[in-house]
């Protein structure tokens, strides 16, 4: 694929998700163009021409972090971005991250640790084989397996609608009590 075609192809797809995730912030456009060049200096490392579109969004996902990370090292959050939080989006956000949580204190012990160790305290699954003394693929399972829980228990008690970026949009509780659709594997 040549240049040209990469950026007529996603310019505007990419654009529009940079102004959504960075909520219309001013730099969005510099975000977009950052976002391209890193394309262009690695569209010829890109292998699997149908992962394309995944591969031209995650490089737009790192070049927003990126970018807040360099303007804004330890400060708070930009103006606009703060004021996302305001939005009804965002208080959907945080009731499922709660119910998530409570989700979460229910599940057996070795599916909460792993989980716990993974996606809160950002281990890696290589190093969470070694904390817990598990072959790297009996790591990798057991957080796969824990996920399908917390998403099972989650849909059975929880009415939870995204928008097409995966933000929580619509949340609702249905049933205190979640179940889970099967029994864990040992």
């Amino acid at each position: 694929m040549k240049v040209e075609q990469l950026w007529e192809e996603y310019h505007e797809a990419v654009r529009k998700f940079v102004l959504h995730k960075t909520n219309r912030h001013p730099d969005a456009d510099d975000i977009v163009q950052m976002t391209f060049m890193k394309a262009y200096e690695g569209l010829a490392r890109l292998q699997d021409e149908e992962k394309r579109r995944a591969w031209i969004y995650q490089i737009a996902r790192n070049s927003i972090v990126d970018h807040f990370r360099k303007t804004k090292r330890a400060d708070a959050l930009p103006e606009q971005v703060a004021m996302a939080e305001e939005e009804p989006a965002a208080a959907c956000n945080s009731e499922a991250a709660e119910g998530m949580m409570s989700i979460l204190a229910r599940l057996p012990d070795k599916y909460r640790e792993a989980l716990e160790l993974s996606e809160l305290q950002g281990m890696s699954q290589k190093q969470l084989s070694e904390q817990l003394h598990l072959s790297y693929s009996g790591a990798k399972s057991r957080v796969q397996r824990g996920r399908e829980l917390v998403r099972e228990m989650m849909t059975s008690c929880r009415a939870i609608e995204a928008d097409p970026y995966g933000n929580i949009i619509e949340y609702a509780v249905i049933h205190e009590e979640p179940k889970p659709k099967r029994k864990p594997r040992p």
